[in-house]
């Protein structure tokens, strides 16, 4: 089940963002009008988060975050997603988006997404503690990556 409900995360990550994406190519959108649709797979971790929280004893915890393949997942999903990163940005040169670090940030997010969703299928560590730190550190990364080049290769 835990492996399931990291897969189901990871594709609601990147279906929220590629949406917010595809809003972001048009020149009046507000990325603030975006952001609903965006607490989706963070509300659904920090619900997973709370319930581990309860369930398990508290000693366990730390192990449970830590994990054996913390820095496995911080390589792997980042790498993973560098392929479909660059090609959300090259179709977003083909958009008028007036918000081109954001919209590159989004294209990290659903790049992330994509890339988390096949890494869980592989990744033996299935606490959603773990998950809550290291997928969205690793997801983190190639969002900050996706705002600073789509300042480069988006413009109109």
């Amino acid at each position: 089940m835990a492996v399931a409900f990291k897969i189901v995360v990871a594709i609601a990550l990147a279906v929220s963002s590629l949406s917010a994406l595809r809003a972001l190519s048009r020149p009046e959108t507000e990325p603030c009008d975006l952001l609903p649709p965006l607490i989706v797979a963070p509300a659904l971790i920090a619900m997973a988060v709370l319930a581990e929280l309860i369930a398990m004893p508290a000693s366990t915890w730390s192990a449970r975050l830590v994990g054996t393949n913390s820095l496995v997942c911080l390589t792997f999903i980042p790498l993973i997603g560098i392929g479909p990163l660059a090609l959300l940005l090259l179709a977003l040169r083909y958009g008028a988006s007036s918000h081109p670090a954001v919209s590159g940030a989004a294209a990290g997010l659903a790049a992330g997404g994509i890339a988390a969703a096949f890494y869980a299928s592989h990744c033996t560590d299935d606490s959603p503690l773990f998950v809550a730190i290291w997928y969205t550190m690793a997801v983190a990364i190639l969002a900050i990556a996706g705002a600073f080049a789509a300042r480069r290769v988006i413009h109109w």
